[in-house]
């Protein structure tokens, strides 16, 4: 047999090494083997052990598979056998554990085989992604046919009302769905069946939901668990309705439900390449159909440009945070600008042309010319710079079989890209890939990317920032009719700060551009020279990082907003210096004083981490960090501009917090369920496991900078409460939660690029730092009626449920109410609560004569929330309606209402309760203490304090 390859290309020095090594370490296990190839046969394997570390690591464990390859696997591929062959190979199979071992063995035997067909050129690249689709097709769809019948044994079969067999359909997203998968893909997969019934046939009847729910738990582990032969594929899941929070299988109504009240346009331009996988049946027809109108409007949709332009932004600012370099992805003119070019005609005209309905990017491509669309020279254009940066990265990837779109970073692989590509060396192959994204991303500008500003003409703000001698600069000053002083003095020293950093040519050529624009800006400001200060201090941090000075200079709104942002509030300014990936939130102003609606935080959190790898803890608890600190720019950026009161602030601030702590929760729980496995009596998506909030998270008033005051509960069957989890390492469920506490304590505490998440206080809880980091709720219960004080009882008034099952939250609930409704002796709780008030004032007021500290004088915050508290345990008996509420707005108008507190009193505690934290949120922004001279806040310290001693004295 010959091979493909032009046998007389020589191979360089160090494939030739990377060769003989891998070579070396054959002759090891199957010297035999290799001494009976033909001459022609030991040369071209020798050429594919220099290229590919993955393929030479498999033929070491599995020398065997020489001979099948060189026997006529590598001349021809069937794709339909797979499927057969791999049906036919998992018949004999008995336990998941053989399963697991016939579909990885079977998997890395094919990709092997198309590895080395790719290497030396056996096939065209559309061949070879069509190759690697079909082969993963297979192996998901066998996969869960043997695990359908095997649970159908189990459980019986699933039914819907009418008897008719419910299966299980499998959405295949991204290139998986366009059947254009790299060598190295995860595939993104959305589960879902036709409709609810129940198993019949088995030992007990299941729902459906039930049944499918634990198969593609089943079906990810089969596919996705590393054993000793490696993985199938890596299974993302986070596309599914409502991500990572949703359930693992929803119906086709609970689809179509979803889809129509909360789809989002990132969703729409996924479901483009959805495509379910397997054999078509007129369940699959009837799943396309359901979603077409989602994903294709019947009008021509222009709206669909803005969604992928808001898109192409999100992922430049991803680029840019990851500091990601030579990324033939995401990088300006890289694949992912390919697929939206296309992609946003598909979702435009798709309404209207049938033929744009589908999910191939190279079918797609060809539809749009014949529609007129597109002109030849872009199609050629667009499609011969995409095939060589696929060619490129499937390259990559089945070097070492790992998931990579980053140039090398070392020689060898350079020369194994350059030896397959027919390139003469690295600066030749990176000119060819240089050219190609240039021409893609001139594509994209005209499609997607709108206009860029053009250059405007030299201003005079130039001249000032070039200008050397003083009496020049202050002569130009004086001609504009400028007069501040200041301004000059501290230009001219931050210039001289600024020409001794290391800035490298293009940060210098950049900041160049850029001063003279910022300076145009700053003269608007009423003291330019106060205005340049806090700038100044944004701009150090980001002068080696010439991105973020390329995006100040590029957007007229961001530098707008800079300044607007930095004069008002040193806070913001402050948190800009040090994270400065939050000036991408500058880019639009529209989008960044639309804050995000309340009950929006989760999806746009979820969302938000769709963007990194599922199995990267490292870079979800940055994107965690990031989210949070764009979303309180958002916020702050809305307070400071008077577009939020500050009752709405607290809101938003508290809501954000939730979304972070349920994504919190639940990547703490997958880490710690991965390991240990999960409690055997839990059913479903249940977790046993709550989450408490206390202080200004239970009361809804976080404000900036405000830690989490939290308490965790689970719960545990009482004859379960010794029993193991369901792991690999089995552990007991009271240990189970202390590590999930743990985790999540861990995940909230790291310090990484972008600070902490949140400063956790667990004080709180039962029997306070000495008690246990996670309590049982019906030990809680116990401990809250029979041994907390006073002041625990004060701090369960301000608790709130903030996450976790329903039916802890119901049992919460329950024990919230019933303690705090006990019947108490006034006279000892006033003086208990009195008590506690001059223990906190002794310990933590400390302010000089005539200043006033807003939360712990008297007449201030402290005071107004005890009066709330007393109020509520000496009248929650005989009102029960009082333990309803956590925060104290809510409480004085229902004390208002029982006539338990006169209307005028409630209503000054309100007012000067708002007034305070407003007070207080905006020292915060200016970055001062809550302290203000005592004569500013007289008027409401002194009401405060006359109502304090009326009810408590």
């Amino acid at each position: 047999m010959t091979m493909q390859k032009d046998s007389n290309k020589s191979l360089s020095t160090l494939i030739t090494q990377t060769a003989e090594r891998h070579w070396q370490r054959l002759e090891e296990v199957w010297s035999e083997g290799l001494s009976q190839l033909t001459p022609s046969q030991q040369q071209e394997l020798k050429t594919v052990l220099g290229l590919s570390d993955y393929v030479a690591a498999q033929l070491s464990r599995h020398p065997e598979w020489i001979r099948s390859l060189f026997a006529g696997d590598l001349q021809l591929i069937e794709r339909q056998s797979f499927d057969t062959e791999l049906h036919a190979k998992l018949a004999s199979a008995t336990s998941e554990e053989m399963a697991k071992a016939v579909l990885r063995r079977f998997r890395n035997y094919q990709m092997v085989r198309l590895a080395w067909r790719d290497f030396l050129d056996y096939a065209s690249l559309e061949e070879s992604l069509l190759d690697l689709s079909a082969l993963a097709e297979a192996l998901v769809i066998c996969a869960r046919d043997w695990l359908y019948k095997e649970m159908c044994t189990q459980y019986g079969t699933p039914m819907d009302k009418a008897g008719t067999p419910q299966p299980l359909l499998i959405l295949g997203m991204g290139k998986l769905g366009g059947r254009e998968l790299n060598f190295s893909s995860d595939i993104d997969l959305i589960f879902t069946f036709p409709e609810h019934g129940e198993t019949v046939g088995g030992r007990r009847s299941l729902d459906n939901q039930q049944f499918f729910i634990r198969m593609g738990q089943r079906l990810v582990n089969l596919l996705d668990q590393i054993s000793v032969d490696g993985f199938v594929f890596r299974v993302d899941m986070r596309l599914r309705p409502y991500g990572e929070s949703g359930p693992l299988v929803v119906s086709f109504s609970g689809l179509e439900d979803y889809y129509q009240e909360q789809g989002r346009d990132w969703e729409r331009y996924a479901m483009v390449k959805a495509r379910a996988l397997g054999p078509w049946t007129h369940f699959s027809d009837e799943l396309h159909s359901m979603l077409r109108p989602f994903v294709y409007r019947r009008y021509i949709d222009f709206s669909a440009i803005e969604s992928l332009r808001k898109m192409k932004q999100l992922i430049a600012q991803e680029v840019r945070r990851r500091q990601l370099t030579d990324n033939i992805k995401l990088g300006a003119g890289g694949i992912r600008e390919v697929e939206f070019v296309v992609q946003s005609f598909q979702l435009i005209r798709g309404g209207r042309e049938p033929a744009l309905r589908q999910q191939s990017l190279f079918g797609a491509m060809d539809t749009l010319y014949s529609l007129g669309q597109f002109e030849y020279l872009a199609v050629d254009e667009l499609k011969h710079s995409y095939l060589l940066l696929r060619r490129v990265e499937n390259l990559l990837q089945a070097i070492d079989d790992k998931q990579t779109q980053t140039l090398p970073n070392n020689p060898l692989d350079w020369a194994r890209l350059c030896y397959v590509l027919d390139m003469a060396n690295e600066t030749d192959l990176r000119t060819h890939i240089e050219a190609a994204m240039a021409k893609i991303h001139r594509h994209f500008k005209a499609t997607v990317g709108g206009d860029e500003g053009e250059e405007k003409a030299e201003h005079w703000t130039a001249q000032l920032w070039n200008v050397q001698q003083d009496d020049h600069a202050i002569a130009l000053l004086a001609e504009q009719n400028i007069e501040d002083p200041q301004l000059w003095t501290l230009l001219s020293r931050w210039r001289e700060t600024v020409t001794k950093r290391s800035i490298g040519p293009r940060g210098r050529e950049t900041l160049d551009k850029l001063m003279p624009r910022l300076l145009e800006e700053l003269l608007n400001q009423p003291s330019p020279s106060a205005a340049f200060e806090p700038v100044s201090k944004v701009l150090e941090q980001i002068l080696t990082r010439t991105t973020y000075l390329e995006l100040l200079c590029e957007n007229p709104g961001a530098r707008q907003q800079l300044v607007s942002l930095c004069c008002a509030s040193p806070w913001i300014a402050a948190q800009l210096a040090k994270f400065p990936m939050l000036l991408d939130e500058l880019i639009d102003p529209a989008h960044l004083y639309d804050t995000t609606s309340l009950d929006d935080y989760p999806s746009e959190l979820r969302q938000y981490l769709l963007r990194v790898p599922e199995d990267d803890m490292e870079q979800q608890m940055e994107a965690l960090r990031q989210f949070k600190l764009s979303q309180q720019l958002k916020i702050a950026a809305a307070d400071v501009t008077g577009v939020l009161p500050v009752m709405q602030v607290s809101d938003h601030l508290t809501f954000l917090a939730e979304a972070i702590i349920e994504q919190v929760v639940m990547q703490a729980w997958q880490q710690i369920a991965q390991r240990h496995g999960v409690p055997t009596y839990l059913e479903g998506n249940d977790t046993g496991f709550a989450v408490i909030g206390y202080g200004k998270l239970g009361g809804i008033e976080l404000g900036y900078g405000s830690d989490l005051d939290l308490v965790f509960l689970y719960e545990a069957h009482a004859s379960m409460a010794n029993s193991l989890t369901n792991g690999d390492r089995p552990i007991e469920v009271g240990h189970f939660y202390l590590k999930l506490a743990q985790r999540i304590l861990h995940l909230f505490s790291t310090r990484t690029t972008s600070g902490e998440l949140y400063e956790v206080d667990m004080r709180l809880r039962p029997s306070g730092a000495s008690g246990l980091m996670v309590s049982e709720i019906t030990r809680f219960g116990e401990y809250q009626a029979d041994e907390a004080w006073t002041w625990e009882h004060q701090a369960l008034v301000r608790s709130r449920f903030v996450f976790g099952d329903n039916s802890l939250a119901v049992k919460f609930s329950r024990i919230r109410a019933s303690v705090l409704e006990k019947p108490r002796d006034k006279v000892e709780l006033k003086k208990a609560v009195r008590e506690m008030r001059q223990k906190m004032r002794d310990h933590l007021l400390k302010t000089s004569e005539g200043i006033f500290d807003l939360k712990q004088s008297p007449g201030g915050i402290a005071d107004i929330e005890f009066i709330a508290q007393y109020l509520v345990l000496a009248n929650a008996h005989e009102y029960p309606e009082l333990s309803i509420w956590s925060d104290n707005v809510r409480i004085f108008g229902v004390l208002a209402e029982l006539e338990l507190l006169p209307i005028m009193s409630a209503q000054h505690l309100t007012q000067s309760y708002c007034w305070l934290r407003d007070e207080n949120h905006r020292l915060t922004l200016q970055q001062k203490s809550g302290q203000l001279p005592y004569i500013e806040v007289a008027e409401h310290a002194e009401r405060v304090l006359s109502i304090y001693r009326t009810v408590l004295d």
